[in-house]
């Protein structure tokens, strides 16, 4: 294993956890895709979410701002699956603290700070995520972030895998471990594996 792994390293880890399959999967939007990517799944054992951590934090300190920062850097994150990593990353990375938004309602398309907490003006936040898709929770965050004043410095992820409907975040920096591309369809009347008849799981939201 590489000091940094490898895209190769970082896929195989995955399969072993049970954190990527393959198969036929039909997401809470309605996309149907050939493989379904779980990264939390692999945060169930200390060794596998050591190396995603510490990884990802050396790849956030080749970066020169990121790194002349990091004692004073919030990290935070969008979604409770994201803590693990966003925790692993701020102990690898010594930064100020973690903390995280969530879901305001049952379809997700709000979010709020946890109570107590929100971001100050001026602070330097860095978003953390185990995954990043369409993007839309980690925009809604960079959003809500951005409104109290906050900069944010760039975004970091264990896994880039983006679909069809990510969103644009511009020229903030993102850093990954890997890189996967899924097969996505739009809808099941597009979905091939669905005129083959392959059995379908439905991910939960």
């Amino acid at each position: 294993m590489h000091l940094i792994p490898t895209n190769e390293e970082v896929i195989t880890m995955l399969r072993q956890t049970g954190a990527l399959r393959d198969g036929h999967f039909e997401y809470p939007n309605g996309m149907h895709a050939d493989e379904f990517l779980q990264v939390a799944l692999a945060f169930r054992y200390y060794e596998w979410a050591k190396i995603l951590s510490v990884g990802l934090s050396r790849r956030l300190r080749g970066d020169t701002e990121i790194r002349a920062m990091t004692r004073e850097l919030s990290i935070v994150s969008p979604t409770t699956g994201g803590l693990p990593i966003a925790y692993g990353v701020c102990e690898a990375l010594r930064a100020h603290q973690v903390y995280w938004a969530e879901s305001d309602d049952d379809d997700h398309q709000k979010m709020r700070f946890r109570q107590f907490i929100e971001p100050e003006k001026g602070e330097r936040v860095l978003l953390v995520d185990d995954i990043l898709r369409s993007g839309k929770r980690l925009s809604t965050l960079r959003s809500m972030v951005e409104a109290k004043g906050a900069k944010v410095v760039g975004l970091a992820v264990a896994v880039y895998q983006p679909n069809p409907t990510i969103v644009s975040f511009g020229d903030l920096p993102i850093f990954y471990l890997a890189q996967m591309d899924a097969t996505y369809y739009k809808d099941a009347e597009s979905c091939e594996l669905c005129k083959k008849g392959v059995p379908i799981e439905k991910i939960w939201a």
